[in-house]
């Protein structure tokens, strides 16, 4: 195990958490820099948690130094795709210039590995509905653009230095820690499986179902749903592969197959014991009827084996986090 640090971006969030403390748990020196806005200070379990922004050079350089980080693991980054169409400046300010100002201390650093957090809406709308990782990249919201020009910038960066990375596409990301010391807290959350564990333990009056003609099993839209902790152990894994002289590289994560909405919704409904309201309605604008991953490349790479590739897994560990928030909700203040 190195003795060098590690230094988790956006760690106090819903993935960088989970991935932080696979992490801690394995014995890693880690620090955590989050400002915040949509993290929280209970979910770093290991390491210190600095409060700052990857946008401030002084701090990035100082913490680089300080904790003698020679692997950067980058989750922060605003997430939520209709913000992103409505304000776009955020989003390139945020995902694409602060991660510019992060690459670059690295790169003042000597920082030999770096771990991105992408996602599969660099692909857009694939026209199969399953992308693999030669796929043309077409993203249809400001979002995924985002992360397809940081993800560029760290291919560049990659070929003019020493340093090397593993970019991860994350399809949909869902579920929570098994014990549920941590879980997806985000306010105003768009995540399916979130909005509809909410829903379940009233929360919300309602999850609603946006098209039912789609030409799938059962006329709702598919998704590849990942398990977070199975997403999490892909982060260890691509730093085992960077350690062990891994290549530069870029990975779909998700199961390589996908689950209906209404087959989410009823998942739910059975950990839950009793119906969701329900509420169909229209399409929304720029939804593919199918996106799944083309997921071979991740386990041939990185020896990666996904534990909890089940829905009921996803469902039960989702809804048992919605319930403890319930005595003993989380604040980010």
């Amino acid at each position: 195990m190195s003795q060098k640090g590690i230094l988790v971006t956006g760690g106090a969030g819903y993935i960088g958490s989970h991935t932080a403390r696979q992490m801690g748990e394995a014995g890693e020196k880690l620090v955590t820099l989050d400002n915040l806005s949509t993290g929280f200070r209970q979910a770093v379990l290991h390491g210190d948690l600095i409060v700052g922004d990857t946008g401030d050079a002084e701090l990035v350089r100082r913490l680089l130094n300080d904790y003698e980080i020679d692997t950067v693991i980058h989750f922060a980054a605003h997430t939520i795709v209709p913000e992103s169409v409505e304000n776009p400046l955020k989003y390139y300010a945020n995902n694409t210039c602060n991660t510019r100002n992060l690459l670059a201390c690295c790169a003042e650093a000597g920082v030999k590995h770096f771990v991105f957090s992408s996602t599969a809406a660099v692909y857009g709308i694939p026209e199969s509905g399953i992308a693999f990782e030669d796929a043309p990249t077409n993203p249809i919201n400001p979002y995924g653009t985002s992360k397809l020009m940081s993800e560029m910038m760290l291919r560049d960066l990659a070929a003019a230095s020493d340093l090397r990375y593993v970019a991860l596409r994350y399809f949909n990301v869902a579920g929570c820690d098994l014990e549920s010391r941590i879980g997806q807290s985000t306010p105003k959350a768009t995540l399916l499986t979130k909005v509809a564990c909410e829903a379940a333990v009233g929360k919300r009056e309602a999850v609603y179902i946006f098209g039912t003609d789609y030409p799938t099993k059962d006329g709702t839209g598919v998704r590849d749903y990942i398990h977070v902790e199975d997403l999490a152990h892909a982060h260890v894994k691509a730093l085992d592969y960077l350690r062990g002289g891994g290549e530069s590289t870029t990975l779909n994560c998700g199961y390589g197959h996908g689950y209906s909405v209404r087959e989410l919704l009823n998942s739910v409904e059975n950990a839950n014991g009793a119906p969701l309201n329900i509420i169909e309605a229209e399409r929304r604008a720029g939804d593919p009827p199918e996106l799944v991953a083309g997921a071979d490349k991740v386990r041939e790479v990185l020896g990666w084996n996904p534990r909890y590739d089940d829905l009921s897994i996803i469902a039960r560990s989702s809804l048992a986090w919605e319930r403890k928030q319930l005595d003993s909700p989380w604040s980010n203040s």
